[in-house]
Formats: structure tokens, sequence, C-alpha cells
């Protein structure tokens, strides 16, 4: 069975990859400055309860692929990670103010891509059968959903 989660009067099953890049390319996450970006990271995930399934960090980009709740959307959620682990990165160690003199880490944009186990064609197919009366006794048309 599906890994779904609840609040209070929803259950979902949303889940996102994410990819981000250094602004200008700059391979500046390692040691204790990669250490630090994945806890605010994760402290910013908690805080806005979007669970972490996997995350890597590399020297020029993270990945992350998370469950999030439904009232928040992928760019709010960019927004606060990006944002945060930034000013708190740049604040932390003076010797990326050299390096990023415009006060941004982070590049301008980042990758989505959503996760699930229905293709579209399935959605499509179930939102077209929505309605119509099953032939012949039976529960589903065409064996379908």
């Amino acid at each position: 069975m599906e890994h779904y989660r609840k609040s209070s009067h929803t259950t979902y099953d949303i889940k996102f990859h994410l990819v981000w890049i250094t602004k200008y390319r700059k391979s500046i996450l390692t040691g204790e400055i990669a250490k630090r970006a994945r806890e605010l990271i994760r402290e910013v995930c908690r805080t806005c309860d979007v669970e972490i399934i996997r995350g890597h960090v590399a020297k020029d980009h993270v990945h992350i692929f998370v469950s999030v709740p439904p009232h928040i959307s992928v760019s709010k959620l960019m927004q606060s990670i990006k944002g945060k682990s930034s000013r708190k990165m740049m604040s932390e160690f003076r010797n990326l103010s050299k390096q990023f003199w415009g006060r941004h880490i982070w590049a301008r944009g980042y990758f989505a891509a959503s996760s699930g186990n229905v293709t579209d064609e399935v959605i499509m197919q179930y939102i077209e059968l929505q309605g119509k009366e099953p032939e012949d006794g039976d529960f589903c048309i065409d064996g379908g959903l």
C-alpha cells in the first residue's frame, strides 16, 4: 500500500523532485558549508511539515525528493529553503560574502518534477469514465479503474 500522509481534513501523497544550483555554479558546497546547508534545508522542511524522502548535496547543486502537504506550493517551499539557507550561510561563513557579492548563494531558478504511480493517461481515462453506467452489471468498464 502507498504511503499516504494525513492531516486533520486531508489525505495526500504529493511528491516532488527538486533541484537547484549555486550561483555561477560555484563548487562551494563542501565540508562544513555542505553540512550546514543540509541542516538548514532539514530545518525549513520540518517547519513546513515537508518530509524529505531522499536528498543529496553535491559541490554545486542540491537534489531533494520530498513529500509536500497540499497547502504548500513548490514555489513557496523553494523560496523558503533558498532564502533562509542563503541568508544564514552568508552570515555564518564570511568567506561566502567575497564570492557572492549579491547576497545570494543560489541561482535564480530551480527544477521541479512531480512524482506518482498513475500516468496522465490513466487519470484522463478515469475522468472520461465518470458518470457512465457500467454495462451488463459489471463494476468497471473495460476492466478499468
